[in-house]
């Protein structure tokens, strides 16, 4: 996904665009795992591969995307002149309603960005239209470049149904995650610091209640903001494992924890104390957001996403911070990943070519264009201030095996039962337990059907 555009907003996008045809079509079977090269067996030198032409879709298109795609791509022909790239770069919608088809067709694209969620890689995964990346995984090391908590997004079981786990089918180049957002000035003239531990911060939000201040602006009329204030929430009461279990929708998870109830109640007494903007539920993302730099607002959780629009306006009054713990627990995860096809006549070149647009030296690129780089963050050269702060934030919590996932990724409908609930426990139409109650149903309907 694109690193300027929410991860929720895009997920809930693409359920709602592929939900009438996520279940995979029966024609082409799941790819043997037998049939797969070994480590052994992997060519790794694409200037010996011979002439080839490479078709790869992506939906790189917006600035510095695009600029560090089109510079990684004309480094890689440089490199190896026998290797064409056939680029054919789509809007992130039009990517989303093609790539199904393309996919099921006789001559696919080889390398593909597929969204990682169930409705879209997911249900690849199941029809064997991705191919398994272990082989060059163990070839190239890349277990040993991208920590767990990154590659967990790219993995899956070899039938589609376990998310988080399993075989490797994609690889991304950027990275992201969930945080407190905070103005600098205001806390300065409250008397405060940047909050070392959550009763800091809950601490923070009182003295600014009572300074005047709106201790947190928000915009949920979409409903998915809210589920970032959830998640940080969560993850201060909730073990990270239980929240990984509970976002990739494994067996076993359940909402109805007295940690999860915690995590409801305190959300809801948020509001009792009058902690957000008034008329929240009924306030644009995009208003809210902007009315934070501003001026509105003491702190506003939300992604790294928001750090270039809100720098350009706020400057150094900008500050980022993973949520105050030891260790980090924070929501986040990966742009989305470049897969190769089952159908492609040369896996071993498309993987060569993931391999390149993912390594230490793209990640300089990345950075240099304004991008967030998934591995090797905190060594990316970057000026003081909020980019830094986002970088740091995101390589400490990714490196320290902090990220969790997303919780609309649990089901293929969690996104939106999720968001209607959440608006509801907000606006105090339905109790904490309501709310678990609501999670669950959806949540035990799917994982009791996933087999």
């Amino acid at each position: 996904m694109a690193a300027s555009i929410p991860r929720t907003l895009l997920a809930i996008s693409a359920g709602l665009l592929t939900l009438a045809a996520c279940a995979p079509g029966t024609s082409a079977p799941p790819a043997s795992n037998s049939a797969q090269p070994t480590p052994a067996s992997v060519r790794t030198d694409p200037a010996a591969m011979g002439k080839i032409t490479l078709t790869v879709w992506d939906q790189e298109v917006r600035g510095g995307q695009a600029a560090q795609m089109k510079a990684l791509n004309t480094a890689f022909q440089a490199k190896y002149p026998n290797i064409t790239i056939n680029r054919v770069s789509r809007s992130f919608d039009d990517l989303n309603t093609t790539l199904r088809l393309a996919l099921s067709g006789n001559e696919p694209p080889d390398v593909v960005q597929a969204n990682n969620g169930r409705p879209q890689m997911g249900a690849f995964v199941k029809a064997g239209q991705l191919r398994p990346l272990d082989p060059y995984a163990k070839a190239y090391g890349w277990s040993e470049r991208f920590p767990q908590s990154v590659l967990q997004y790219v993995s899956y079981s070899p039938d589609g149904k376990d998310f988080g786990q399993g075989s490797l089918y994609g690889l991304p180049q950027v990275g992201e995650v969930v945080g407190i957002l905070y103005n600098k000035d205001k806390l300065t003239k409250l008397g405060l610091q940047p909050p070392k531990t959550w009763a800091d911060f809950e601490a923070a939000l009182a003295k600014a209640k009572s300074g005047g201040e709106v201790p947190i602006q928000l915009g949920n009329l979409d409903k998915w903001p809210g589920v970032h204030v959830l998640g940080t929430v969560q993850g201060q009461h909730v073990p990270a494992d239980q929240i990984r279990a509970l976002g990739f929708g494994r067996k076993g998870a359940t909402w109805n924890t007295p940690e999860n109830t915690k995590t409801a109640q305190q959300l809801a007494d948020w509001v009792g104390k009058g902690y957000f903007n008034k008329g929240f539920n009924g306030q644009g993302y995009d208003p809210s957001w902007q009315a934070f730099g501003k001026g509105e607002g003491v702190f506003l959780i939300g992604g790294s996403w928001l750090i270039a629009d809100l720098a350009k306006t706020m400057g150094a009054k900008l500050g980022f911070m993973l949520p105050p713990g030891s260790p980090p627990v924070a929501t986040g995860g990966t742009g989305l990943p470049f897969s190769v096809t089952s159908k492609s006549a040369n896996p071993d070149a498309a993987a060569a070519y993931i391999d390149f647009i993912t390594n230490a030296e793209a990640m300089k690129v990345l950075a240099e264009n304004g991008l967030m780089p998934v591995s090797d963050t905190q060594s990316q050269q970057v000026a003081e201030g909020p980019v830094k702060d986002m970088f740091t934030a995101f390589g400490t919590a990714s490196q320290e095996n902090g990220l969790v996932p997303y919780l609309d990724y649990a089901t293929p409908t969690f996104g939106d039962t999720l968001g209607a609930a959440l608006q509801d426990l907000l606006a105090d139409k339905k109790s904490p337990q309501e709310f678990l109650d609501a999670l669950e149903k959806d949540y035990k309907s799917f994982v009791d059907s996933n087999g």
